[in-house]
């Protein structure tokens, strides 16, 4: 099967994973529901499991929203991961799990929230369209959210690496090889570190529309005087 280089900056995004195989067409997500201080053996065992199994990537996630972001930048700079496992247990607070499946599921609306999660801030603020779009063609999701053996997750990652299709779990496994598009590559780090530059929830993003479209009707006026 056909594969490619991914982007030069690939991994464009930092986070909690490890890196493998850069022609993996797989990489693992593992929920995160403690500390970083606090994270149990079991967690580091799936991640452990991802990268053995010879996943390209292999971390955890915590966020909806930022940790989605690192996500979709880094997968969508790697044409040659076209799965993406989920793992773990599910966050109480940030309902990650049910958001990246709704994600995969339904997409965004045009306010770039996720469609179809009850997950508090599931908002892709950062991200063009293109990358979200890109994302969601380029991968077919995995769920093994509750899963509780790590060696699940290596055979889950060694049925995508086969030449032919193999079953697993009700999904039909193999490496079709790279998504036939450039690699994308951009950052959010605008917005990790100008965190005031995006409102933190829907009814100061509406009041930041309306901001910003008197300041245009001023500067118009000003221009014509």
């Amino acid at each position: 099967m056909l594969k490619t280089k991914p982007h030069p900056d690939y991994p464009a995004e930092e986070g909690r994973y490890v890196r493998g195989n850069d022609h993996s067409p797989v990489a693992v997500a593992i929920v995160l529901n403690y500390d970083d201080d606090k994270i149990p053996p079991e967690i580091e065992a799936f991640v452990r499991a991802g990268l053995e199994g010879g996943a390209a990537l292999s971390g955890t996630v915590q966020t909806e929203n930022i940790g989605f972001e690192k996500i979709i930048c880094n997968i969508v700079a790697n044409p040659n991961i076209r799965y993406l496992i989920l793992g773990g247990p599910e966050s109480p607070g940030h309902l990650t799990g049910e958001a990246l499946k709704a994600l995969c599921s339904n997409g965004v609306d045009a306010k770039k929230r996720i469609i179809g999660t009850n997950a508090p801030h599931p908002l892709l603020y950062n991200l063009p369209e293109e990358f979200i779009t890109r994302f969601r063609e380029q991968l077919t999701l995995i769920d093994l959210q509750f899963v509780a053996e790590p060696a699940v997750i290596k055979k889950a990652v060694w049925s995508c690496y086969q030449e032919t299709p193999v079953e697993f779990r009700g999904y039909s496994l193999f490496d079709s090889g790279a998504f036939p598009e450039p690699p994308l590559c951009g950052s959010i780090i605008w917005r990790v570190t100008r965190p005031w530059t995006e409102p933190s929830d829907e009814k100061e993003r509406e009041a930041l529309v309306k901001l910003k479209d008197l300041m245009e009707r001023l500067r118009k006026k000003a221009g014509q005087e």
